[in-house]
């Protein structure tokens, strides 16, 4: 056997970058992929190990925009380590860690710690990202070239929206000159207020304030107009109302520079989940009503929104065991957010490559990585997916730190089998 090869046979191969999803076998070696047989593959030589994948989807690694921990400053939470392991059981090698830690991730000395502690603990990628503004503040602006030259891969203030237009505008004219893309969540302070869930008539009935549309696509228009002004490489973070779709599909047949992403939450779930009070669906942006969560799934399927995540963001108990306006916001997601994504397939609301592409080479072209791909040369970060396996959730068997799983006791089909991240096997399903 060949040290660092590996060939895997009897694949249905999907790879969203080239459009294919047909039978064939891939490759591996030294951490690349050597190359893709599609159709009847030839035989393997004798001393290289073959894999049979038993027809199960050989596709690009996940890259998740959208990941929160608590280390630096809360490890209690979550840690680098802990969600890899995460990461690695949902089919996600690579992602992008919002700087929303303590201390913030705002200077190069925090990106190049990140950078450090990601190579000794983690099992997969992780893309630091830097903030906006210093201390997520929304005041000054950090130093883009410095903390570009650190190894930031975007920038972005996490779940802070800056509400000044005019510092937003200077941090988009800086971000177009050192050529990096602005991830900016969403949202007007003032319309927000005390809001904790939609507004409507569930929201009256359950006697919690409510979040308006408004406060959403207000901000979004005035982002894509300053886009436009700039040039910059500008991702609405995550957007969860028709009304925000309609903005962006405008916006994207005048500026091709300009992309948006949707949590897993506001594609799967809706207001409704929130049932009595249950605090693991308290979430920003809030559960929108059913309609408004089959607009997102068809804007996904037209390719107006372009990137799916995760949105993982552990809470402790102590956070979420609080009456409803009062608890923290977030849920972890990076365990099932493929399974979960699964169900638009088996409904036939979306193609398998559209929903891949989604979570592969669009992430990939956005942050300007050379994964999300299956083609020669490209990074061996691979997972296998059993389409039908089935499984159902449950937060004691998940890897991240916290439980706070907003799809606690899902039954879901189709399920990660294995992780490889430069060719090497990261996580194995059963193991």
């Amino acid at each position: 056997m060949m040290k660092n090869e590996l060939i895997i046979t009897n694949a249905r191969l999907v790879d969203p970058a080239s459009g294919k999803d047909a039978q064939g076998a891939l490759w591996i070696k030294n951490g690349k992929i050597k190359d893709v047989q599609w159709g009847n593959a030839p035989e393997a030589p004798e001393d290289v190990e073959t894999r049979d994948a038993r027809g199960n989807v050989i596709a690009p690694g996940l890259i998740d925009t959208r990941v929160s921990t608590g280390e630096p400053g809360h490890e209690y939470r979550e840690t680098l380590e802990s969600a890899s392991n995460a990461a690695a059981a949902g089919g996600v090698t690579s992602f992008l860690l919002m700087p929303d830690t303590s201390p913030v991730i705002d200077d190069g000395a925090l990106v190049d710690y990140v950078i450090r502690r990601a190579d000794a603990t983690s099992k997969v990628k992780i893309l630091p990202s830097a903030a906006i503004s210093k201390g997520l503040k929304g005041e000054d602006l950090t130093e883009f070239g410095l903390l570009k030259a650190a190894g930031a891969k975007a920038f972005t203030d996490g779940d802070s929206s800056i509400q000044s237009t005019s510092m937003l505008k200077n941090a988009f004219t800086y971000a177009k000159n050192f050529d990096m893309p602005i991830l900016h969540h969403v949202g007007d302070r003032e319309l927000i207020g005390d809001g904790v869930m939609n507004a409507g008539i569930l929201a009256t009935g359950l006697g919690l304030k409510g979040i308006p549309h408004e406060a959403e696509t207000i901000p979004l228009a005035r982002d894509l107009q300053l886009a436009d002004m700039t040039g910059v490489r500008y991702h609405a973070a995550q957007i969860s109302c028709a009304k925000s779709a309609a903005l962006i599909d405008f916006a994207k047949q005048q500026n091709d520079q300009v992309s948006a992403g949707i949590s897993i939450n506001n594609l799967c779930l809706n207001e409704n989940d929130i049932g009595s009070y249950r605090t693991y669906f308290k979430l920003n942006p809030p559960l929108r009503a059913e309609d408004e969560r089959m607009a997102m799934v068809e804007a996904l399927r037209a390719g107006t929104i372009d990137i799916l995540h995760s949105a993982h963001d552990p809470q402790d108990t102590e956070g979420k065991r609080r009456p409803f306006a009062e608890a923290t916001d977030g849920a972890i997601g990076m365990e099932t957010m493929l399974s979960a994504a699964l169900r638009l397939v088996q409904e036939e609301q979306i193609s398998l490559l559209q929903l891949l592409a989604t979570l592969t080479i669009n992430p990939a072209k956005l942050l300007g990585l050379d994964s999300g791909r299956l083609a020669k040369g490209a990074p061996a970060d691979l997972i296998e997916v059993d389409l039908n396996y089935p499984w159902v959730v449950s937060e004691t068997n998940l890897h991240s730190k916290s439980q706070n799983t907003a799809f606690e006791h899902a039954r879901l089909f189709g399920k990660v089998m294995t992780t490889w991240v430069n060719g090497k096997t990261v996580y194995t399903e059963n193991a």
